[in-house]
């Protein structure tokens, strides 16, 4: 379950449960930043359970649904996923991506180098 993938409304509804904690259909479908059908986001949350990354409970007539996997540990597999893809294995050329591309204030480079500090007194790779 480390690696996986989420499609673009997958990750909405994986968003959606992991700022609730749980959710219904209803509740989820709700929050959902797109006007989603009722089965649209039953089959979503059906094709995430049989991945294994959301688990349900009943609730009278209708499910609650869990997230299995936390939201640091989908980030920290997407990323793996994109650094493996897009940039060749290296962390760095990433990091250098988003400093050259986004428009980051004094505080963000502040807490940049800060946690590159960090980092580097612990010996680099963890």
């Amino acid at each position: 379950m480390d690696d996986f993938v989420f499609g673009d409304r997958e990750l909405d509804v994986m968003g959606v449960l992991w700022d609730l904690g749980s959710g219904t259909v209803s509740e989820v479908r709700e929050k959902l930043p797109a006007d989603l059908a009722y089965t649209t986001v039953l089959t979503i949350l059906r094709n995430l359970e049989a991945k294994e990354l959301v688990r349900h409970t009943a609730e009278g007539k209708a499910h609650r649904y869990y997230p299995r996997v936390a939201r640091k540990v989908a980030r920290r597999s997407a990323l793996t996923r994109m650094v493996d893809k897009l940039f060749h294995g290296s962390p760095e050329q990433l990091v250098a991506q988003l400093v050259e591309d986004e428009a980051l204030s004094a505080e963000d480079l502040r807490r940049l180098r800060a946690l590159l500090t960090t980092q580097e007194k612990k010996g680099g790779k963890k």
